[in-house]
């Protein structure tokens, strides 16, 4: 098998979309604690009295599950440069995926199992998962912009 230089159409359109519904959610997380709070106390369950929040979330979390399994299948471009650079992009991506499974899957367990005591932890990975998704995209950016190396059109135009 060839290596594989680029990304499919589906894979871009995961990546693109999940990066809206995580900005999404992260935007419309405001209130949330009190909004826990009146679910637990009414015994809320299922999907009733959802928020913007958690349908924003709920949909990242399914279309993450699918990007993994297709990425699992379909693979991604290795990276290039100095072992430090391959490392960095390496762990860069590792830590970002961890945490684009662990907020929603915590969000979850939060609202849906009322486990408030996971409420905090979720917001503040929920910021982290902010935090490594800018530099994500300060790195794309300088790549297409500093080094010129097409690694953000990669995630842009579809491997033919």
């Amino acid at each position: 098998m060839s290596e594989k230089t680029g990304f499919t159409l589906t894979q871009i359109a995961l990546h693109w979309a999940v990066a809206f519904l995580i900005i999404a959610a992260f935007v419309t997380h405001d209130g949330m604690g009190r909004a826990l709070e009146a679910r637990i106390e009414s015994g809320t369950t299922g999907m009733e009295g959802a928020t913007l929040h958690t349908i924003f979330g709920g949909m990242a979390f399914a279309l993450i599950l699918i990007r993994v399994i297709v990425r699992l299948r379909q693979g991604a471009p290795t990276p290039h440069g100095s072992p430090l650079v391959v490392a960095a992009a390496t762990w860069g991506h590792r830590v970002l995926y961890l945490l684009m499974l662990m907020v929603p899957a915590m969000g979850a367990a939060t609202w849906y199992g009322h486990i408030e005591p996971l409420g905090d932890p979720h917001e503040i990975l929920g910021k982290a998962l902010m935090i490594v998704a800018l530099g994500h995209a300060l790195v794309a950016l300088a790549h297409h912009f500093l080094l010129k190396d097409g690694t953000l059109t990669k995630m842009l135009k579809p491997e033919t």
